[in-house]
């Protein structure tokens, strides 16, 4: 560690020490108190320059109006501390800032997309039998070694990245390698999407011991709406998890995949006021993707209903909502991101098998990381594609070349050669593409709307549920 790396440290870890005292005394003078700090203390050791967010943090902060101080004293009251630092040094300073400068160095000296994030799956297995889910078909089949895992992290800090997500299958049956892996990194974040049904006591206290490891449990609704996909006693199962989690201090939130059948109740005051009583502090939103050909296209949301939701977790998410919650929209918040994230722009998948895919809802590669280095995969064929021709579409509410532009993914695998990577059913992207066609052009003309909207400055988060 250089000399400036250890100042900024242990500057922050200074400053976040102070801010928890000042917050637990008094949350609303502690917080501006730390905000002005914060920014007087870690400016002085540059840290981020120009592109600092500090600025923009001790304004949120300040602001006795919103809720954001309100919601960030709700943090320090109710998260351990060790993983509250863990979170944001490995967050903001290895990735958000350290991290970023190595990446895009890189980027610009190899020419091609570094990720920010990298999700992998450590195992196919898992211990529900979800309704459409290939898992419940493939089982234990898949995993990847925890000297697999152990490489891809490895590698992915020597190039700037410092974010690791986890999907499958369930990452939990694999829980005491993802411990493990933690340990051996202490300056990544690890963040699991889970069913939360194996989260226990026991699971929480050796997650506060490692102080790096987050999680987003896994939602469709309201318990008869859950269980009638994931089975009985699913739903009270995720509830017991966050209710440990929350007596233990651990930082979660939930992952939800919205549809046309659940986008009203998901996105309901009830349904958020019930995760918040529970603790959950982030909420993902996920667009269903048609993806398989088992998928169900009609649970695409429509034009209406996808606006509808942009609304929602945009209102959710504003200082002007009063609900003490942070929410993200994978697909609606493309805008802030100009566009497409995936392709290792911000972020790459590697499933169980090892297959690097440049998003975990496009499923075609060229590479598999057991049998190439990681710069490697993101200079592969497929990647390059993504690299060349991002964005996919200068309306940032269009950014998917699957779903919004799918001339796009099918013109990237076809010139590429990329196959298809699905485990159980092999899906053309011919057969991939003829699910969305119809879903973009039914999109495009509400998208543009909204987007024009947007660009002059006259469109306006509206709450409608509330309405």
């Amino acid at each position: 560690m250089g000399l400036k790396d250890f100042t900024v440290k242990t500057t922050l870890n200074a400053v976040l020490n102070k801010a928890f005292k000042s917050i637990e005394e008094d949350p609303a003078e502690g917080l501006c108190k730390i905000a002005q700090e914060m920014s007087e203390k870690l400016t002085k050791v540059n840290f981020g320059g120009e592109n600092s967010p500090i600025p923009k943090l001790e304004e949120l902060l300040s602001d006795k109006n919103s809720k954001w101080p309100a919601f960030a004293a709700s943090i320090v009251k109710d998260v351990d501390h060790n993983i509250l630092k863990g979170f944001v040094t490995d967050l903001g300073y290895e990735a958000g800032y350290k991290g970023n400068i190595k990446r895009h160095e890189l980027m610009e000296k190899e020419q091609c997309n570094i990720p920010w994030a990298i999700l992998f799956d450590p195992t196919t297995a898992c211990n529900l039998r979800c309704t459409g889910c290939w898992s419940a078909e493939y089982g234990h089949k898949y995993n990847l070694t925890y000297a697999e895992m152990d490489n891809i992290v490895k590698q992915g800090e020597e190039i700037g990245t410092h974010f690791y997500l986890m999907t499958g299958g369930e990452p939990t049956v694999r829980m005491d390698d993802v411990l493990k892996l933690a340990a051996a990194h202490p300056t990544s974040e690890f963040h699991l999407f889970t069913n939360g049904t194996l989260i226990d006591e026991k699971l929480c206290d050796k997650v506060l011991k490692v102080g790096n490891i987050s999680f987003s449990l896994s939602l469709e609704g309201f318990e008869e709406v859950n269980d009638s996909r994931r089975g009985k006693g699913t739903y009270n199962k995720v509830m017991k998890a966050m209710d440990i989690m929350k007596s233990k201090g651990i930082l979660f939130g939930t992952s939800i995949c919205y549809t046309s059948a659940n986008y009203k109740v998901v996105t309901s005051d009830a349904f958020i006021d019930m995760i918040i009583d529970k603790g959950v502090k982030y909420s993902w939103f996920f667009h269903y993707m048609p993806v398989g050909n088992n998928a169900v296209p009609e649970l695409m949301p429509s034009p209406e209903e996808r606006e509808y939701v942009l609304n929602r977790v945009r209102y959710l998410r504003s200082g002007a909502c009063d609900k003490l919650i942070f929410t993200i929209d994978f697909q609606n918040d493309a805008p802030y991101i100009q566009g497409c994230v995936a392709g290792g722009r911000n972020y790459l998948h590697i499933n169980a098998k090892g297959d690097v895919e440049p998003c975990v809802f496009i499923h075609y590669s060229n590479c598999n990381i057991k049998n190439v280095s990681l710069l490697e995969a993101l200079k592969s064929p497929i990647f390059m594609a993504y690299h060349k021709n991002q964005p996919f579409n200068s309306n940032y509410l269009k950014p998917c070349p699957m779903l919004e532009n799918p001339q796009s993914i099918k013109k990237m695998v076809d010139e590429t050669g990329a196959i298809s990577t699905d485990y159980s059913s092999p899906e053309s992207v011919d057969h991939l593409v003829s699910k969305t066609i119809p879903y973009a052009k039914a999109w495009d003309k509400k998208a543009n709307k909204i987007w024009s909207e947007m660009e002059k400055g006259t469109w306006k988060v509206t709450d409608v549920a509330n309405q």
